[in-house]
């Protein structure tokens, strides 16, 4: 009888042991990705004449939203032919160099987390940026994964803190800042309902010019988890959930907004990111 006491508690032990390493192995992941091996091969790409092209860039080294990427992917091949677009899609950071850079009149980071890129391909993003080329962010692309100073100033000029967990997903009104840029507000409301993981953001985006928001103190942001305590906070009132700015000659544009896969079905959210695109190639 002892013996089998003795088994069922090592085995419990053992299930225990296995579930909290894979557990710290998940919130070590989502932090900081895990060691990654870096494409640098230059791929082929067949530019067509006379077509602003678009680089949609989807590697995840951290957490991966896999449903929001699939569902993003059709919806930006949509975007392309309504507007005469050449959308190239990849997971590869090979396409990372001066030369393809140059090609693009855009660079999507389609939640993209973790580190993706090696030195020599962020310095080659960045140039492109301060150059006149545009970078545009989605959801993930915002977390604290990317351990990137450059990228963090100029794409975010924040920190990102956590996301609610209970409830994860939340509905709530997301409003139009009326003085934007015309070209980023055009055929959308002055606001909507729209369900998305909200993220929380540790102060408001810095050197940006917020062009939507929700009201925060509307949500739950309570992020409280196991041992991840004292992310009970929100952002108060005047949540940014869209922001964009000037880098040198450049441009860069990002939303919190896109977790999961019915957003590509959210005809408003769609527009925002078509109008983020037209205006980052304007």
């Amino acid at each position: 009888m002892k013996k089998i006491v003795k088994i069922i508690l090592w085995s419990l032990f053992g299930s225990l042991l296995l579930f909290g390493t894979a557990l710290g192995i998940f919130f070590y992941k989502i932090t900081n990705g895990f060691p990654v091996t870096y494409e640098t091969e230059k791929p082929v790409i067949q530019f067509p004449q006379n077509q602003p092209a678009i680089l949609v860039f989807s590697k995840a080294t951290a957490f991966r939203h896999r449903e929001s990427i699939a569902a993003s992917l059709p919806v930006f091949t949509q975007m392309a032919q309504r507007n005469g677009w050449f959308v190239y899609q990849t997971e590869e950071g090979g396409v990372f160099n001066p030369e393809q850079l140059q090609q693009f009149k855009a660079v999507i980071f389609n939640n993209s987390t973790g580190r993706v890129l090696n030195e020599e391909q962020e310095q080659a993003l960045s140039h492109y940026v301060e150059a006149g080329g545009a970078l545009l962010g989605i959801h993930g692309a915002g977390d604290n994964s990317h351990h990137w100073p450059w990228y963090e100033t100029n794409l975010l000029g924040t920190r990102f803190s956590h996301h609610p967990i209970n409830p994860q997903f939340q509905k709530t009104e997301v409003h139009i800042e009326p003085a934007v840029d015309t070209i980023l507000t055009q055929q959308l409301p002055a606001s909507w309902v729209h369900e998305d993981e909200w993220y929380v953001f540790l102060d408001q985006p810095k050197g940006a010019r917020v062009m939507s928001y929700i009201n925060g103190d509307k949500i739950n942001a309570n992020g409280n988890m196991l041992w991840m305590k004292n992310k009970n906070f929100g952002m108060g009132s005047y949540h940014p959930v869209a922001w964009y700015r000037a880098v040198d000659q450049g441009k860069t544009f990002y939303t919190s907004m896109g977790h999961s896969q019915e957003v590509w079905q959210d005809a408003n959210f769609v527009r925002l990111v078509e109008n983020a695109l037209q205006w980052s190639m304007k």
